[in-house]
C-alpha cells in the first residue's frame, strides 16, 4: 500500500510539473480532411482511380455478357442433344458438345470471379498508395508551416475518435494553418485541378471501399 501511494504521488507530481511546460507549448491546428480534399493532387489521383475502375467495369461487363451468350448457346445445344428425331450417334456427339460447353462455362465463371477479386485488390492497393503519398506531402507542408510559425505541435482539429466523437473538444481557430497550408500545396497547380471538389474523395478513409464491379 505504501508503494502504491508513492507511485501515485510521483505521477501526480510529474503531471503537475508538466503543466507549465504544456502551457508554453505553441500548438497549431489543421483540418486534415479539408487539406486532403482541397489538394489538387487528390483530385488528380481520384480521377485516375475512377478511370481505372471504369475500365475494369467495362472489362467485367464484357466478360459477363460473354458468359450470358455462352449460357444461351449451352441451352440450345442441350435442346439439340435431347432431340429424339436424330440418330443415336449424333445425339451422343451433341451430348459431348454440351459437356464441353458446360466445362467452358464453368471455366469462364471461375475466370470472372478471379478477375473480380483481383480487381478489388488492385484498386484497393492503388488507392492506398495514392492516399499515403498525398498524406505524406500534406504532412510535409504542415511541418514546414509549423516550423515557420514556431509551433511545437499541430493537431487535426477535425479528427474523430473511435466512438465517432470529435477528438478536439474546443479550438479557438486562432492558430489554424489549414488555409495557408492549402495555399502552399496548390501553388503552381494546373488550373483545371483547382475547381472545388463536388464530393469528398473516397481516398481519405483507408477503410473505405471505392469499388464495386458487380
Amino acid at each position: 500500500m505504501k508503494f502504491l501511494r508513492i507511485v501515485i504521488l510521483t505521477l501526480s507530481l510529474l503531471a503537475f510539473l508538466s503543466v507549465p511546460a504544456l502551457a508554453q507549448t505553441k500548438i497549431g491546428t489543421v483540418d486534415l480532411r479539408k487539406l486532403f480534399d482541397g489538394y489538387w493532387k487528390t483530385k488528380q489521383a481520384q480521377a485516375a482511380l475512377n478511370d481505372h475502375k471504369a475500365q475494369l467495369d467495362r472489362d467485367y461487363k464484357g466478360m459477363r455478357d460473354d458468359l450470358k451468350k455462352g449460357s444461351d448457346e449451352y441451352q440450345k445445344l442441350l435442346e439439340q442433344a435431347n432431340d429424339q428425331a436424330i440418330a443415336a450417334d449424333e445425339r451422343d456427339r451433341r451430348k459431348q458438345a454440351v459437356a464441353d460447353k458446360l466445362k467452358q462455362l464453368q471455366d469462364s465463371k471461375n475466370a470472372i470471379d478471379q478477375f473480380d477479386r483481383q480487381a478489388q485488390v488492385t484498386l484497393s492497393e492503388q488507392g492506398q498508395r495514392m492516399r499515403e503519398n498525398i498524406l505524406g506531402e500534406i504532412k510535409a507542408a504542415v511541418a514546414t508551416q509549423a516550423r515557420s510559425a514556431g509551433f511545437a505541435l499541430v493537431i487535426d482539429a477535425a479528427a474523430e475518435t473511435a466512438n465517432a466523437t470529435t477528438a478536439v473538444v474546443y479550438s479557438s481557430g486562432e492558430n489554424d494553418l489549414t488555409a495557408s497550408v492549402l495555399k502552399q500545396l496548390n501553388a503552381g497547380a494546373p488550373i483545371s485541378t483547382l475547381s472545388p471538389a463536388t464530393s469528398p474523395s473516397s481516398l481519405f478513409n483507408s477503410n473505405s471501399s471505392p469499388i464495386n464491379l458487380r
